[in-house]
């Protein structure tokens, strides 16, 4: 898939912006906080409606305004040219796909991957559990309506059961919402291992090609418990309701998974270096990306929002030997990148506004 032209409207500190995007690189250069990230934060919003710098939709719109909008025209492998428009409003947002209303997420996801490498990635190797199911989630929710739906019935629950725990409800209230959790529950794990094997399975042979180290890496998939049928969450969540009613909230469940990285048969978070860690994370993405391709049929649209200035000579040539050379790759910085790393059409951003630098090459 191509990203071929993008237009944002009142989204975050972009008033208006028009982009026709030429080739296969295109780089956003700028100083920090100026709306680089922003207009990569809009493209990846095409694939499954969802941000991945925040939860809250409602900080995509500008301050005093209403609304927010983007579209984007893609040249696509499955559909041929193709109109993507966005509104996003305070209580919710609307797509259109060629100026038919896509009323169900499920008929889009799927059909647009995108894959964002940040210099936040590092907290996936060494930060809290939330932000590696959050990544496991989008990852997953992204190819598989079906799991999203899981998820959906499953936090559902999850809050009605906690809403019963603070108010000290009786054991048959709690047994109907177990009721809906358990399956779900049991679903999301087995969903969750497959995911991270399949993932997983393509991350050593990419870290070989970024490392110094040929050494064996692996994700590991750490549920809270391992439940792998609905009466095996209904009998843990029966034998935990004394605790639960204490603490007032549901301390067992896939809302508390989490994985790891392994390298060297040991936590990469706690053991290895911040250049394996980096390696590792960005292997991640680039397993993600592949799988999304195999999963779609779609090749995915590369957003690497300041990387490349974060990594050693070494390490920059072994990351683009690695890329997919076909896909096209839309990345931020604060210079221009070296001639080595081949032609880009640049624009230069301030203050959300961009602006295409002529000379259209690198330094």
């Amino acid at each position: 898939m191509r990203l071929c032209q993008i237009t944002l409207q009142n989204f975050r500190n972009v008033a208006l912006a028009k982009l026709e995007l030429r080739g296969r690189q295109t780089f956003l250069l700028g100083a920090n906080g100026q709306g680089k990230t922003n207009l990569l934060e809009a493209a990846g919003f095409m694939t499954a409606l969802r941000s991945f710098r925040t939860t809250d939709g409602r900080v995509l719109i500008a301050r005093g305004q209403r609304e927010a909008g983007l579209a984007c025209r893609v040249e696509h492998e499955q559909l041929g040219a193709t109109q993507l428009t966005i509104k996003l409003k305070p209580e919710g947002r609307e797509l259109w796909c060629d100026e038919t209303k896509v009323t169900r997420l499920a008929d889009h996801l799927g059909k647009f991957p995108t894959v964002v490498f940040s210099s936040q990635d590092m907290t996936l190797v060494r930060g809290a559990p939330a932000g590696r199911r959050r990544w496991l989630d989008l990852t997953l929710s992204a190819m598989d309506a079906g799991y999203l739906r899981t998820l959906q019935t499953y936090h559902r629950a999850l809050a009605e059961r906690n809403s019963l725990l603070k108010r000290g409800s009786s054991d048959a209230e709690l047994d109907a919402f177990e009721q809906a959790m358990a399956p779900a529950a049991a679903d999301l794990v087995g969903l969750r291992r497959a995911g991270l094997q399949e993932v997983g399975s393509r991350v050593q042979a990419i870290y070989d090609r970024l490392a110094d180290d040929a050494e064996p890496t692996a994700l590991r998939y750490a549920p809270s418990f391992d439940g792998t049928s609905a009466t095996v969450w209904r009998e843990r969540w029966t034998e935990g309701r004394a605790r639960d009613r204490q603490f007032r909230s549901t301390l067992s469940g896939p809302h508390r998974d989490d994985f790891a990285f392994i390298h060297r048969q040991l936590p990469a978070g706690d053991y290895a270096s911040e250049g394996q860690q980096r390696s590792l994370v960005l292997a991640l993405r680039l397993a993600q990306a592949a799988w999304f391709q195999t999963r779609s049929g779609v090749r995915p649209v590369l957003l690497a929002d300041d990387v490349l200035g974060e990594l050693d000579p070494k390490r920059r040539r072994r990351f683009w030997s690695a890329v997919d050379p076909e896909s096209q790759v839309i990345a931020t910085g604060t210079a221009v990148p070296e001639a080595d790393l081949g032609q880009w059409q640049i624009f230069n951003v301030v203050a959300g506004e961009f602006a295409e630098n002529n000379e259209g090459k690198s330094a």
